[in-house]
């Protein structure tokens, strides 16, 4: 998996002049400069990449990276939009190993430095929904996960698949300041079917280079139908399991973040309504644009006959 040559020299948009310096001006003028300019010199540290275009890109412009890599939740390193940027550049995304545990018959241990060289890294643009009614379009950089579920072989008893992020205090502040209330490590779970959908995706980069600390280096979840807390970042392992996992937030508040969390705009938080969202990047003098929100956020082509049959207003 990690031999060949191949190099994918087309423009990517990191390598085109962004205008989101015009367009993160009033970021900056309240009080986010600091994080704009962490952001910005993470970004430029970051490993190019292998890649090559992947399937079900979103015919969409993406968002502009600084604002992908400068507001973000990762409360790991704080609870603001901007600490992740802030607070993250002490923390060291490699060496790092991946664990493929449980119930499979081929364990697996995976170095992702030498998964960041592989060739089989595929571009996928997608669009996000986070739960609190934002969005963004990002050029992801990874491998599907089933292609590394595969290798490890499921056993016929695994209807689930648990994820397990890092626990370092002493280089993730949010981790020791106890102010959020999660328990920590964060953990997620999918259904199998889902985590082998080929839109499921590891991802390790974005806009063509490594993922930055703040965005979940070195590697991520990316699962574009559901809500972007599903997106576990900094993951040390997956497991292969029987029963249904606990996930971070629907432990936390079960009555507002379900297992599933699929996108739905006729399925309401308990705070704030799911019927549209603001556009992120798209600030002008008149404000942010706004959006009605897509049913699974416009992949139902590829998701809805996963949830065929049931009721999506009680498995939200």
């Amino acid at each position: 998996m990690i031999m060949g040559s191949f190099r994918y020299t087309l423009p990517r948009p990191s390598e085109i002049t962004p205008r989101s310096v015009y367009l993160s001006r009033r970021h900056m003028l309240g009080g986010g400069a600091a994080a704009l300019l962490a952001a910005m010199s993470q970004s430029a540290s970051a490993e190019t990449l292998q890649t090559h275009p992947g399937p079900y890109s979103a015919a969409l412009q993406p968002t502009p990276k600084p604002n992908v890599t400068g507001y973000n939740n990762f409360y790991e390193f704080g609870m603001g939009k901007d600490d992740p940027a802030l607070h993250a550049d002490s923390f060291h995304p490699l060496p790092w190993t991946l664990e493929i545990a449980g119930l499979v018959k081929k364990p697996q241990q995976i170095d992702v430095g030498a998964l960041l060289r592989s060739p089989d890294i595929e571009e996928r643009i997608y669009r996000m929904r986070c739960v609190e009614a934002w969005s963004m379009v990002i050029p992801w950089d990874g491998i599907p996960l089933a292609k590394i579920l595969q290798a490890a072989e499921p056993d016929s008893r695994a209807r689930y698949v648990a994820f397990d992020s890092v626990l370092r205090p002493a280089e993730m502040p949010g981790q020791d300041s106890g102010l959020s209330g999660i328990e920590w490590p964060y953990v997620e779970g999918l259904r199998l079917d889902e985590a082998m959908n080929p839109l499921t995706l590891l991802a390790v980069g974005i806009y063509g280079e490594s993922l930055p600390n703040q965005n979940g280096a070195p590697i991520r979840l990316v699962v574009p139908w559901k809500y972007g807390f599903k997106g576990i970042k900094s993951i040390r392992r997956i497991r292969l399991v029987e029963d249904q996992p606990p996930t971070t937030w629907n432990r936390l508040a079960p009555d507002e973040y379900g297992f599933y969390a699929n996108v739905n705009p006729q399925v309401d938080h308990p705070r704030w309504s799911q019927a549209s969202e603001r556009v992120i990047g798209s600030a002008t003098l008149f404000g942010e644009k706004r959006q009605p929100t897509l049913m699974f956020n416009g992949y139902g082509e590829q998701v809805a006959g996963l949830y065929r049959g049931m009721d999506l207003h009680a498995s939200f």
